[in-house]
Formats: C-alpha cells, structure tokens, sequence
C-alpha cells in the first residue's frame, strides 16, 4: 500500500491548533476592540489614529511572547489581552521607535491625497496562534485608517521550527475565527476574508525564510524576494529569528547602531517587532545593556523585553 504524500504535513500543527483554542478569551478581547475602533474609525482625528496604531503595534509585540519554541512545545497560549496593561509594559520596550512608524505610514497617506498611488505595507509572520491574529488586527487597521492601500504577508513555505505561521496556518485561522460561535470573532473571520478576496492583502511564500542565510544575503541568493521586498514602504518583522537573521546573529556591543547591524539589508524601511529571546541586541543606549544584565540576568531570552527597532532606507 502506497504512503500518502507528507509534502504538506506539518507536525507542529496539533499544537499550533491548541495554542489558538487555549488563547480564546484574548482573541475574543481583542476582536471586540478592534472592531469598536472600526466603527468610528472616519471620526478619529490623527492624534486618535496614531493612539490607536501603536495600542495595536504593542499588542502586536507582546503577542510575540507565545512563541512554542520558548517553551519547548509546552502550553504557552495567551490567556488575557494586554490592551488594558500596556501603559505599564512601556518600561518593558528598550528601544520604541512607533513615532518613526507613524511619520512612514501618516506620511504617505497625506501624499494620497493628491496623486492617485499606493501605500504597501509587508509583514513577515513569526507565530501562528494569538500573536498570528495580533498581526491581522494591525495589518486590517492600516488599511481601515488609510495608514495604507495593500498589506502583503510573507510566510514559510514550509512547516520549519514549532510555532511559525504557514500558509496553512493563515488560512484556518480566518476560517476559525469565521466559523466562531463569537460575533466580533466572526465579523473579524468575515472581514479578513474579504481583504483575501479583494487582494487588499496578498500572500507570499518563499523557501528563503527557511534557508540558513542572513538577510543582508538576500539579493544575491533570493533576488526576486529582495525587488519585491523594495516595492514595499514599510516592512515589519515579527519575532526573534528574523532579529537573528537581520543582525546575522552576531554578539554585537549593545549600543550598535540598527542600520549597522543589517550590514547593508535596507530594501525599505523596516521594523523589528521582537521580544527578547536570544543572546542579540542592537541599538540601545550606553549602559543600558549592562544596567539590565546586573539586574535581570536573563533579559536577553527571557522573553519579558521586547523592541520595536526601526531602520529607515536611504
């Protein structure tokens, strides 16, 4: 009898599966509050839009805590949203460049205005699960404020180290949050889907995030990756090993510059959402590493710290 074909198996799914259900009540938190936000959305002013756009980028960064790879597969789902404590993460966040955020994203919605063009916006997903739906909350907001026209998502294109979001992990969470016995689960599942439909968000997969190559390698290895990369105005990207990758995993000092640590990786201006979880960190102030290692030993991997580093192109 013939094996049936495992080209698509992925092994980590059962517990990517379980992380989302065991996440329930923060997805259904956070659903609700997009959703309100939504329906007033044309009344903010700006200062309301970008009170809003760095709620949700935070939330977006503390998503990035359940992360299966931290916890060796264990249970490490999210069990409460974070929106009503982000005030009291801000000491958490080393380096918040959301202003330079804002100036990108505000900047080109104001160009709209007069010239007929478009705003891209990319993602480069880390984990399935509650951060997974974190990041379609953020990318639908930039869309729904104007903030930008398209959001493209860029994934593995195959099933590679515990947690991260694959095509197939995409595609049934919106399907879930759809099928969900919830009303704002269901009206954000319905919602993502038309974005899929109307090609307001597009879907990448590329073997070269699953390749061992740092990304300053990326035009000479995956040069079509890299021009499509530079069509874009503003690239996030989610998570530690994509921090691992943009620095070459390299022990730089501490107060490294960003821009020096891509080592000449700029296809657009780029952000680093990540909380700490490997012996890496760029950018941040004189002593700032050293006072935290004499008073948190582990906050380099711990996961309680996190950065959302910006690195704008030339």
């Amino acid at each position: 009898m013939e094996s049936p074909p495992i080209n698509d198996f992925d092994v980590f799914l059962e517990a990517k599966h379980q992380s989302f259900f065991e996440s329930q009540q923060a997805i259904i938190a956070l659903c609700t509050y997009f959703l309100g936000i939504i329906k007033t959305i044309e009344d903010l002013t700006d200062d309301q839009l970008k009170d809003e756009l760095f709620k949700l980028l935070q939330v977006s960064l503390w998503g990035n805590k359940c992360d299966l790879s931290i916890s060796a597969g264990q249970e490490n789902s999210q069990k409460s949203c974070v929106l009503g404590t982000l005030e009291s993460f801000l000491p958490l966040i080393l380096v918040n460049d959301m202003e330079y955020v804002w100036s990108v994203t505000s900047s080109c919605k104001n160009a709209r205005r007069n010239e007929d063009s478009l705003t891209r916006v990319d993602i480069v997903l880390d984990n399935a699960g509650f951060e997974l739906v974190t990041d379609l909350a953020l990318a639908d907001f930039l869309l729904s404020s104007k903030l930008a026209t398209e959001v493209h998502f860029h994934v593995k294109s195959i099933p590679w180290f515990v947690s991260d979001t694959t095509k197939q992990d995409f595609n049934w969470t919106v399907k879930q949050l759809q099928a969900a016995n919830h009303m704002w689960m269901s009206k954000c599942g319905l919602k993502w889907e038309g974005n899929l439909k109307t090609n307001a968000w597009v879907f990448h997969e590329h073997l070269f995030w699953s390749l061992p190559h740092e990304f300053c390698d990326m035009a000479q290895v995956a040069p079509d990756l890299y021009r499509d990369l530079q069509k874009s105005n503003l690239i996030f990207f989610k998570g530690d090993l994509n921090y691992r990758k943009l620095t070459g995993d390299r022990k730089w000092d501490f107060t490294v510059p960003f821009s020096q640590a891509l080592n000449g990786f700029q296809p657009a201006n780029l952000c680093s959402v990540r909380t700490l979880k490997s012996d890496v960190q760029v950018g941040l102030k004189p002593r700032q590493g050293e006072q935290l290692s004499a008073s948190e030993p582990d906050w380099l991997v711990s996961g309680k710290f996190g950065v959302i580093q910006f690195s704008a192109s030339v």
